[in-house]
């Protein structure tokens, strides 16, 4: 069977663009408030009828993280280490997750909560992204293996902060799982790079 080439590489531009917004707000303390949204959003809607729809239904949406991985799929490409790091942890986390049953219906009861709270406020206001933090931080933090963020230290001592980059490691392993749903596998990174590099340059075109 065929693999869907878009959606593998849809859902994974979807890992690297809160892996590369975790490196950007840990390094600087600002994130773009539009992408920002389209990450925390991407865990609101759990009976998408679409991978793009995952997003917001527009390739515009991921334009970062598509831009992020055309630099990483280059040859000997020395850009976004610290993105490559984070996301390739998201999908170690990601496999781990999904031996814990439990976990995740913990993580999709609270993000139904969490969900209903955004209605109230907004994706993006403080409180959501500090409920998605400490889901974060009671499931996924709980795992031996942890992603250590690098950054200025005057940012990740900042509570708000933490909370943001925990919320999109959390919006980082939901594309996981759905790149996981959609026939992703970590040997297409070694073997299919060419494939998904294609995939990646016809999305671009297309925004």
């Amino acid at each position: 069977m065929s693999k869907n080439w878009q959606d593998i590489t849809l859902a994974l531009a979807g890992v690297f663009q809160s892996a590369a917004l975790v490196e950007q707000i840990a390094k600087t303390g600002y994130v773009q408030p539009e992408v920002l949204k389209c990450s925390i959003e991407s865990m609101l809607d759990l009976n998408p009828p679409s991978t793009l729809d995952v997003y917001g239904g527009k390739l515009e949406n991921l334009r970062t993280g598509l831009e992020v991985m055309r630099e990483l799929l280059k040859p000997n490409s020395q850009k976004h280490r610290e993105t490559l790091r984070y996301g390739l942890g998201v999908l170690h986390l990601q496999k781990k997750l999904a031996g814990r049953r439990d976990m995740l219906n913990v993580i999709a009861t609270r993000l139904e909560q969490v969900n209903q709270q955004a209605q109230h406020f907004s994706s993006t206001h403080d409180n959501v992204i500090a409920n998605l933090g400490t889901l974060y931080s009671e499931t996924i933090s709980t795992f031996r293996f942890r992603i250590q963020v690098n950054g200025d230290y005057n940012y990740l001592q900042q509570q708000r902060i933490a909370n943001q980059i925990r919320a999109l490691l959390l919006a980082s392993i939901r594309s996981a799982i759905l790149w996981r749903q959609v026939g992703g596998n970590r040997w297409q990174l070694l073997f299919n790079r060419k494939d998904i590099a294609r995939q990646v340059d016809d999305l671009l075109r297309r925004i």
